[in-house]
């Protein structure tokens, strides 16, 4: 049994430095063992195995990232029923209802962002754009297609 604190994280610094050892040593044989074939299908970058198209420039929907954003979201809350999930026995019908009420809160919020069309991101048509004063909203469009729909 360890009784010093070198004692008791020598064998973390061990694994660390080992661990290092080993990645830099990979690379490094990697590098000196690989072949060097420089062409155009190796320059060319690898989307699994498809072919790219178009320019990897493009811009993304703004929905997009939202979608994005909110998966994050509704993971880290997912991630709150482990803790509570461990002492539920412990906190008794408290705990029932603080995470009964906190799962209704998410599932409230969700219902509501499914409501507001922000899970729905296939809106491709511009018409779809014009609000129902006739107006072109500019928000999560795409430039090209606000063009489109205000010569209409």
């Amino acid at each position: 049994m360890p009784t010093t604190a070198a004692e008791t994280y020598f064998p973390v610094l061990v694994q660390a430095l080992l661990a290092i050892v080993i990645a830099a040593a990979l690379v490094s044989l990697s590098f000196l063992l690989g072949r060097k074939v420089k062409n155009s299908v190796k320059d060319m970058p690898y989307e699994c195995g498809i072919v790219p198209t178009g320019d990897a420039r493009h811009r993304f929907s703004v929905k997009f990232y939202l979608v994005g954003m909110l998966f994050i979201l509704f993971d880290i809350e997912a991630i709150f029923l482990y803790p509570w999930a461990v002492v539920y026995k412990e906190l008794k019908m408290f705990g029932f209802f603080e995470m009964f009420t906190f799962i209704l809160l998410v599932v409230a919020g969700f219902f509501y962002i499914w409501k507001k069309g922000v899970l729905d991101w296939s809106h491709n048509d511009p018409s779809a754009l014009r609000s129902p004063a006739g107006r072109v909203e500019m928000r999560d469009h795409h430039p090209e297609e606000i063009l489109v729909a205000m010569k209409r």
